[in-house]
């Protein structure tokens, strides 16, 4: 029973009933930790993206200041915090600006996924019969390609390989997309295909209601509660997709936006000459963006499947004072 407690109350205001905000109510020990520690990594990652032009002390291709050139590969100092790269680019105001290119390629892809995996599986698991089955092939066949190779051919595709900003973006948000709607497609079709046949559905078949208004006024409202636990494992992915394009050379180019793994691709040589700070800020960077997401969605997870979630052990009531003798009698 100490367990309900924790629970979001109806009567409660609807922003301590959102997702996360509802999660975080009824955590407690290492789970709250951990959903604390992945908030804070991504507080700090969005926040860091909206305000990076007061952040930033430069600009992500600027290799000049009033005193003059910056220099490459110099190491960090009062000009330059964390340093330069090899081509003479300031390191912090690197990491800084590509929090911008990953919570874009972040926020394209999770949009995108969304809203056509949704609409997929309401439509295939409300309808069935040939469309069902041909989509749940399209689905299985697609979602066996790897996210970074697929990535790879959609960047030829669109801009052959090397990129501005929004095409470096689309190419590695469209490539997640593709990757990620099977996953989304599958969880909302078996939750379609079940609430199909309960009474309520059945209820407005039989009074008339039009089958878009069943889908998106009855099913659909039922049919999303697991969502928020998909996105979020999903959106560290995109970054982590993003930086793989760039490492490899498929990136974004560096005069057209920051980007991690172009970064992380140009300072490989720099390791094995004991230049240290070209590489380990945008791969922490990376890293702390990742497992901010990732810790999200996993304290999420399993805050949401009650044979993960932690319980609070129930205080024991306070023993009842023994009767007098009086009392007895």
């Amino acid at each position: 029973m100490a367990d309900q407690a924790h629970l979001a109350d109806p009567r409660d205001p609807w922003y301590l009933r959102l997702p996360v905000v509802a999660d975080l109510r009824r955590s407690h020990g290492l789970q709250r930790g951990m959903l604390i520690a992945g908030l804070t990594l991504t507080a700090i990652l969005l926040v860091t993206a909206a305000l990076a032009p007061l952040l930033a002390p430069y600009s992500w291709a600027q290799t000049t200041d009033a005193a003059g050139v910056f220099g490459s590969q110099q190491p960090p100092s009062a000009r330059n915090p964390l340093g330069t790269t090899v081509a003479g680019f300031d390191v912090l105001s690197r990491v800084i600006w590509g929090t911008r290119t990953a919570v874009a390629v972040m926020a394209c892809a999770v949009v995108f996924s969304l809203f056509l995996g949704v609409l997929l599986g309401l439509v295939s698991g409300y309808l069935g019969g040939w469309f069902d089955r041909l989509a749940v092939m399209i689905a299985d066949a697609v979602y066996a390609f790897p996210s970074l190779l697929l990535a790879i051919v959609m960047s030829i595709v669109i801009s052959g390989g090397r990129s501005d900003a929004w095409g470096g973006i689309l190419s590695a948000a469209l490539s997640i997309t593709v990757v990620f709607i099977p996953q989304y497609f599958r969880v909302i079709r078996a939750e379609t295909i079940r609430l199909k046949a309960e009474p309520f559905v059945e209820s407005a078949k039989v009074i008339g209601v039009g089958v878009p208004r069943i889908l998106f006024g009855h099913v659909f409202r039922n049919a999303t509660r697991t969502l928020p636990l998909i996105f979020t494992l999903n959106a560290s992915e995109a970054i982590l997709t993003l930086a793989g394009l760039g490492f490899i050379g498929f990136g974004i180019e560096p005069t057209s936006a920051s980007e991690w793994g172009y970064d992380l691709n140009r300072s490989m040589a720099d390791v094995t000459s004991g230049i240290w700070w070209t590489s380990v800020f945008p791969g922490l960077a990376i890293v702390l963006s990742v497992l901010g997401v990732t810790l999200v969605g996993e304290s999420m997870n399993d805050l949401n499947d009650p044979r993960l979630r932690t319980r609070v052990k129930a205080r024991r009531a306070p023993a009842a004072p023994a009767a007098s003798g009086k009392e007895q009698r």
